[in-house]
Parts: structure tokens; sequence; C-alpha cells
């Protein structure tokens, strides 16, 4: 069954929405799902942002199974749910349909706990870093997101109610977009007109294109065939009779020996060679090839191409500018998993990839992604 992947482009719903407290010790306090340093992530967060994914789901594909915080171990309401809403799976057993629902459960989980954790994670680099972001700084980001995104109040709050977020997790939302943002800043993602140059140099062959030509050739078994065919042609005869009578290639047989928009290289050594240093519009041949002889005609030859380094330029810096970008985002997960994944500690039903000693199952039909790198989205 395909029940999880349904959901599996959720991910990247979710933003970071928890603040961070002291430091403290590695142990998970009941009440809890995980500790980071001390700081708890307690069950009704973990469960609200469940109910908000459930929410999510149910306002993206509306009809689909969704899962239910409370719901496990046994996954009634789930179970229930699918055999309500997918007709050609009411006749399937309990056991496997509750066996799809824990899957389900523990993939979206796992996002749940990514974004939860990674958040404590990037507000504790933040304030290594002296990284500071006011409640005013929050409102006037969100103020501009408003304006932009929704045109009346109306429409904001049918948003929260889709999504069964609250004003504060909407605001957490945006605070935690402006700590990345000055955590990203602390990186050098500007890029130099000596590096476009540099790059341009280096991938010259990407900003153009080679001299292409289009062709007819007959390929004949012996010399003698070719001339045959040579002189049919110089006689008046169509290309399409004459290569119909002698050729043996066999992908031009059917189109009168046509091949268009060829590079050099492509071909037999021998062909290659001739046709490329042919004129146009005149029959060449017999040339004696890998795979017999050929009779050809170069019908039309298309230039080769370079944009100039000001041309390329703007190609060049988008393409340099995401490459900076991306290498400063995994720069500040790395550096953030480096600080923290070994004081952070999941109670095992919720373990994941961000947990101290987590171990991937060795087999797994979720297909699920963290959301790390895409939880700095403001939506």
């Amino acid at each position: 069954m395909k029940l999880m992947r349904k959901v599996m482009a959720l991910g990247a719903f979710f933003v970071l929405a928890v603040g961070v407290a002291g430091c403290g010790g590695s142990s998970v306090p009941d009440g809890s799902v995980a500790d980071v340093a001390g700081n708890q992530i307690s069950t009704q967060s973990f469960n609200h942002w469940m109910y908000v994914l459930a929410k999510s789901q149910a306002a993206q594909s509306p009809g689909q199974p969704v899962i239910v915080p409370n719901d496990p171990p046994n996954f009634t309401q789930c179970v229930a749910n699918v055999r309500k809403q997918v007709p050609q799976l009411a006749q399937t057993s309990a056991s496997t349909l509750k066996s799809e629902c824990g899957q389900l459960f523990t993939s979206l989980s796992s996002q749940v706990m990514d974004f939860l954790i990674t958040s404590y994670w990037y507000q504790a680099d933040a304030a290594k870093q002296n990284i500071k972001v006011t409640d005013a700084q929050v409102q006037q980001a969100l103020n501009t997101a408003k304006s932009q995104q929704f045109t009346s109040t109306a429409q904001f709050q049918n948003f929260l109610n889709q999504t069964g977020e609250t004003m504060q997790d909407v605001f957490y939302r945006f605070r935690i977009t402006q700590v990345y943002t000055k955590l990203l800043a602390k990186h050098n993602t500007t890029v130099t007109p000596a590096q476009v140059a540099a790059y341009y140099n280096a991938h010259k062959s990407q900003f153009g294109s080679a001299e292409s030509r289009n062709l007819r050739i007959v390929l004949t078994k012996t010399e003698a065939q070719a001339a045959a065919a040579r002189s049919a042609l110089q006689q008046g005869q169509s290309w399409t009779a004459v290569v119909k009578q002698y050729s043996v290639d066999p992908t031009t047989k059917n189109s009168g020996g046509v091949l268009n928009n060829v590079t050099k290289g492509q071909q037999d050594t021998a062909l290659d060679t001739a046709a490329f240093s042919a004129p146009a519009n005149r029959v060449t041949g017999p040339i004696k090839g890998q795979f017999g002889y050929y009779v050809f005609e170069v019908t039309k030859v298309t230039p080769a191409t370079q944009q100039s380094l000001a041309q390329a330029t703007a190609q060049i810096r988008t393409t340099l500018t995401n490459q900076a970008q991306t290498s400063a985002q995994n720069a500040i997960q790395n550096q953030a998993k480096k600080n923290w994944l070994d004081k952070t500690t999941c109670r095992k039903e919720y373990a994941m990839a961000d947990c101290k000693g987590y171990q991937a199952p060795k087999s797994s039909t979720t297909g699920a992604t963290t959301s790390t790198g895409a939880t700095t989205s403001t939506g």
C-alpha cells in the first residue's frame, strides 16, 4: 500500500517553534518526549504539532486518512478513517491497516520531532553567537508577510483554522525565521566578479553550443554499392529512393537517410571527420568507415555559438549564490548537530535521527525525510 506516501510532501510545512531554557541533565522525565541540554520538549507540545500536521494534511488532501496524535498504539481512528475514506481498502484486515497507520505515524512524528529539536539547536547556537531577535522585529516580519499573503483578517483567520495553528505558533515560526536569517548572515554568500569569471572560464561549454550539421547518408556494405548510390544521386534520383535501394543503415533507411543536428564525435569516426570538413550541398563519398562505405551530403550547417562573459554573468551569479547559500545552510545545520546532538536525548518511542544514539531501522517503507533544511521558510 502507498498510504504513507500521500502525506510525505508535508515535511516542508513545519517550521521551528519552541524556545530555549537553561542547561541540565540528559534524562527524559515523564510528560516529555525529549530533552535537549536540559530543555524539555513536552508531550503536550508534540501532540499539538502533530495536530497541526493532521489539520494541514486534511486541508491539503481532503478525504485522505488523518493521523490523530492520541490514536496510538491501536490506531483505531486511523483504521476507521482508512476504511471509510478509501473504499478499496474497506475489506483490508485491521492488523494490516494498523501496521500501515503505525508506520505513517512514525514518519510524521519524526518530522515533528525534527522541527521541535532543531528549533532548540538553532536558538541555542544563536545565543552562543550573541544573536538577538526582538519581539518588534518578529512582529514587523509577521505583519509584512500577512499583508502580502492575506487580503483580510478573515482570510488569515481561515488559515489558522485550516492549519490548527495559534497566533503564538505563527509568532514562534517567524521568530525562528529571523534567528535563522541572522545565523545565515554570519556566512559570506557574496559572489565576486572574480568568482564569476573563474566559473565562466571553467565551464565555457555550458554557455554556448557546438557546431551542428544536418546530413543525408547512404551506408553500403561494399565500395561498389556506394559508388552506384553516388552515381544515382548525381543523375537526379531522390535521396529517398537511393537510400531505400542501397542503404543498410537501420537508423536512417526509412527516413531518406536523414541525420539532423549531428555534432562532432557522434558518428563513425570516418564519417564524422569527412562530414565536418565537407562543404554543404555536395554529394561526397564513398568514405570507408567502421560499418561499411558512406555517401553523404551536408544539407545544413549551424555554426557554434558562445555567450560572452557579460551575457553569462547573471546566470552564473545566480548559480554561485545558490551554491553559497546551500553551503551556508549546511554549515549551520552541521554546527548545530555538532554542538547539540550528543545533548539531545529522546524517549524511545519518539527516537529519530536528531536523537543521541539513534540507529535507523534496517529496513523502512516510509521514504520519509526530515525537514531541517526546509524549516526556515516563512510560508
